[in-house]
């Protein structure tokens, strides 16, 4: 498709944390989502179709800034897989929504061992 189209796209924050969400799950080393609003510090793995609470998405004047609330595989290296979160999910980003990524955090909640 190679005809441009008068108008503009606007994708909602909700549709931009299903497409981080599920980046996000095709990490290697990525466990989990959990909530980004745990109580009681009690981090509990989200199902697959709830992966959107464990996203944040905020509108800024550069871009959408994306808060990933992850749990890490045992014995994998931490600083490498939140590296390639952030790769994964500014990819997705940028390919499939076609909007600016002002920036990724990573918070890493808990290390569990996979199943």
């Amino acid at each position: 498709m190679t005809n441009q189209i008068p108008g503009e796209l606007h994708v909602a924050n909700d549709v931009l944390a299903d497409v981080v969400g599920n980046a996000a799950m095709q990490c290697y080393g990525v466990v989990g989502m959990v909530a980004s609003d745990m109580a009681d510090g009690i981090v509990t793995l989200l199902p697959a179709n709830r992966l959107r609470r464990g996203v944040v998405v905020t509108s800024t004047e550069e871009g959408v800034q994306v808060d990933l609330y992850v749990v890490i595989e045992y014995g994998t290296n931490i600083t490498v897989v939140t590296k390639n979160l952030v790769d994964a999910v500014t990819f997705a980003l940028q390919q499939y929504a076609q909007v600016p990524v002002a920036g990724v955090d990573v918070h890493v909640q808990d290390v569990k061992v996979r199943k």
